[in-house]
């Protein structure tokens, strides 16, 4: 996952300013001929400096973000251009959760998100076909062209892929980073997308709709059939999160940081346990009614195994034993990534993800 931009330490920004500020206070004998007195950097002043070199800073890391996503859309052309047709689009998610200026011209809107659609080039379009929504994981991340490979493996069974940027991704400039609203309104962004894409492919069977998605993906991919439990038809949620409060209890203060922050949920766990209990997904498990596959890995180092535990423990005592398989990997290697890789191990597990879709999703060419 991509926690949060990196700034560089007040502490070494100070001891930068002061080192450059000795010569004013050395003898003068040391300094050679007598120089006029100098007016002395008040603290004040440092930190106003600090400030403004942050803020340059966190300027430039979203200008690279900008041109690494213009770079990242142009190798999905390169990596699955011969096998699908590709295209970014933009359709519309929920209004922004936090307003700051509600009377403002254009405050409240609906929020513009982007998403990626592959279509196999093979596909008889005479014939309905099941969807597939793919969703990215996070903190703070995007679709990337590093899932070409799982994308080439659906398009070879013949599914019709969408994968939404939805609100907080990266690449598209501060304010859009800024949208984040982890386990609410992301959840939206993604059905949303689900919807365009069977209103404007007439190919496409609404009773055939799956979704996917790892770590924050899979949070996304939980809420999603939760609360759209009609909408579709199977899911896979590879090493979910599932535990806010838990995780909030095992990461580091930074990462708490950004959950608390004013744009995004406002308070912390401790602050306010239930809003972070209404984003999980071990804490909802009484709402599945979706098929539904859970894989986690026990050295996970991102999600903690104890989450996904937590979730199928919920999932059990709220009776929906028939409603969801799971597989929990003994020390598997890659960690987090473990079935997203290109090892054996990685492909005879995303095997058996793609043969627990096809159960209910018929595509044209299923996986053996």
């Amino acid at each position: 996952m991509k926690h949060s931009r990196p700034t560089l330490p007040v502490f070494g920004i100070l001891a930068v300013l002061i080192l450059l500020s000795l010569p004013a206070w050395l003898p003068a004998q040391e300094q050679g001929p007598p120089q006029p007195p100098r007016e002395s950097a008040t603290l004040e002043s440092i930190m106003a400096r600090i400030r403004a070199i942050e803020q340059q800073m966190e300027g430039q890391e979203f200008a690279n973000d900008s041109l690494a996503k213009q770079i990242d859309d142009l190798l999905w052309f390169h990596r699955v251009g011969d096998i699908c047709e590709i295209d970014k689009v933009t359709y519309t998610g929920p209004p922004p959760r936090v307003i700051p200026n509600p009377t403002a011209q254009g405050a409240g809107n609906p929020l513009s998100i982007r998403a990626y659609t592959f279509i196999p080039k093979n596909l008889d379009r005479s014939k309905k076909h099941p969807l597939l929504v793919l969703v990215h994981g996070g903190v703070h991340a995007n679709f990337s062209s590093g899932a070409a490979h799982i994308v080439r493996e659906l398009m070879e069974q013949g599914y019709v892929v969408i994968a939404p940027d939805y609100r907080g991704s990266t690449g598209y400039g501060p304010g859009f980073w800024r949208m984040i609203d982890y386990g609410g309104l992301e959840n939206e962004d993604v059905f949303a997308g689900k919807k365009w894409a069977l209103e404007t492919y007439s190919f496409l069977d609404p009773q055939r709709v799956g979704i996917m998605g790892w770590s924050h993906g899979g949070l996304i991919t939980l809420f999603n059939i939760f609360d759209h439990p009609a909408d579709y038809k199977v899911a896979y949620a590879g090493v979910p999160v599932s535990d806010l409060i838990a995780r909030m209890g095992y990461k580091n203060q930074s990462y708490r940081d950004l959950f608390s922050a004013p744009y995004h949920i406002g308070k912390t766990a401790e602050q306010n346990v239930n809003e972070y209990r209404r984003r999980s997904p071990a804490w909802n498990a009484e709402k599945l009614q979706t098929p539904l596959l859970i894989h986690t890995n026990t050295i996970d180092e991102d999600v903690n195994v104890l989450e996904v535990e937590h979730l199928i423990q919920a999932l059990k005592a709220a009776g929906k034993g028939d409603k969801f398989e799971y597989k929990i990997y003994q020390s598997a290697p890659g960690g987090h990534s473990f079935n997203r890789n290109d090892t054996k191990l990685a492909k005879e597990s995303r095997s058996e993800v793609y043969r627990f879709l096809a159960r209910y999703l018929n595509p044209p060419n299923p996986p053996k």
